[in-house]
């Protein structure tokens, strides 16, 4: 009776049964957490691109934990009130699906390094910025030549281009030698007080044309015995020729006498074609030369074409002071010396002077003085050019 009685107690005290209406969410799939994942990744690269943070879609874990125990209370309100409307009209249970902090933190280390690399759009939507590297130019290559490459060349080829180098130096040389200029040196003073003893002058080749000893070498030119281009000198050029005892030597004189003329000294005067030469004293001084200190007389002399220039005369009484006539034939010239008493020219015969001058021998027309030098200075010691330089002399035009 007992016994019983407890067991009635017990089963009147135990609830009912409760049908719990079919939860419409419970029937849906779970989440996916292959797309959170993506949702992760995806949020994490707009993030590193605009720089501002932005919040994950994926509740975290704590939220959720709260989330399901209040959807628990409001469930167990709904099981313990009656009528099948208030049950339905409950909002349904909401099953939360926490993010695996292993998988997000993965997500958010991958998307990492893509937004590193990839580049970056501005907000007014200009192309992306491109990490390029500038590029620093390196120093300069230079392909430094080896002292010992001779660009494949040979000994053989090298001598050649010295030999052409030289032979071309010759030539031009030669060329200026034969057909313009020659210079040459004053040995002594027969044409003073013009030319004196270690004067430098330039002569002039074309002037009277080219004949076989124009070439200035020891070897003639193989031109015959006339003269190419000739035109005869005029009365009072000062001319070099070859003296015509050897036809080597060069003398300087100066023409007096045509061809046609008749030349005479008549005491201590000079004649041309029988008048007399105007001579005009200029200076009287001493000079000193190998017979010792003698006195002297400057005069200006004037030929009969007009052409002037000072002499020098050491008085009456020389050995050429007065000489015979002396005809000049044709082709020939009549040379004589500045310093009247003190020169061998045509007053003197050919075989111990010069004698008359075939036009072949003429060489060419004394222009100018370029360089002066008082006797003593020496090629060989560069200090003498210096001791006995005579500038006032230097680029004096020739009368």
């Amino acid at each position: 009776m007992d016994e019983e009685h407890k067991r009635e107690l017990k089963d009147e005290a135990a609830p009912a049964p409760v049908d719990t209406p079919e939860d419409p969410a419970a029937s849906e799939p779970a989440v996916d957490t292959g797309a959170g994942e993506v949702d992760a990744a995806e949020a994490a690269f707009a993030a590193s691109e605009s720089g501002m943070p932005v919040e994950s879609d994926v509740p975290s874990e704590d939220t959720a934990l709260q989330a399901a125990d209040t959807t628990h209370e409001q469930s167990v309100e709904a099981v313990s009130t009656e009528g099948s409307d208030t049950a339905a009209s409950a909002p349904a249970p909401v099953e939360a699906v926490a993010p695996e902090p292993v998988v997000a933190a993965a997500a958010v280390a991958a998307a990492g390094p893509v937004a590193a690399t990839r580049p970056i759009w501005s907000d007014q939507g200009d192309a992306p910025f491109e990490d390029v590297k500038e590029r620093v130019p390196g120093p300069a290559r230079v392909k430094a030549k080896d002292d010992d490459d001779d660009g494949g060349r040979s000994a053989g080829s090298e001598t050649l281009e010295i030999i052409k180098t030289i032979a071309v130096a010759l030539v031009i040389a030669f060329v200026l030698r034969v057909l313009l200029f020659q210079p040459f040196t004053i040995p002594s003073a027969s044409m003073e007080p013009n030319l004196y003893e270690g004067d430098y002058i330039v002569v002039s080749k074309w002037t009277y044309g080219y004949s076989k000893y124009s070439s200035g070498l020891p070897i003639n030119l193989p031109i015959g015995e006339g003269r190419l281009f000739g035109r005869a000198p005029e009365r009072g050029d000062i001319v070099v020729f070859k003296l015509p005892r050897d036809d080597k030597t060069d003398y300087i004189k100066r023409v007096i006498g045509l061809p046609g003329d008749r030349i005479q000294m008549i005491g201590n005067v000079l004649h041309i074609n029988g008048q007399p030469v105007n001579d005009v004293v200029v200076s009287q001084g001493e000079v000193e030369d190998v017979f010792g200190p003698r006195a002297m007389t400057q005069l200006r002399e004037t030929l009969p074409n007009g052409r002037t220039f000072l002499i020098q005369d050491f008085g009456p009484g020389g050995d050429l002071d007065d000489t015979p006539v002396y005809e000049v034939p044709e082709g020939h010239y009549f040379m004589m010396g500045d310093n009247r008493d003190n020169s061998i020219d045509s007053r003197v015969q050919e075989s111990a002077g010069v004698g008359l001058v075939p036009e072949a021998n003429l060489v060419g027309k004394a222009e100018i003085i370029a360089f002066s030098w008082t006797p003593g200075a020496s090629l060989f010691n560069p200090v003498s050019w210096f001791a006995n330089v005579r500038p006032s002399r230097f680029f004096r035009v020739l009368d």
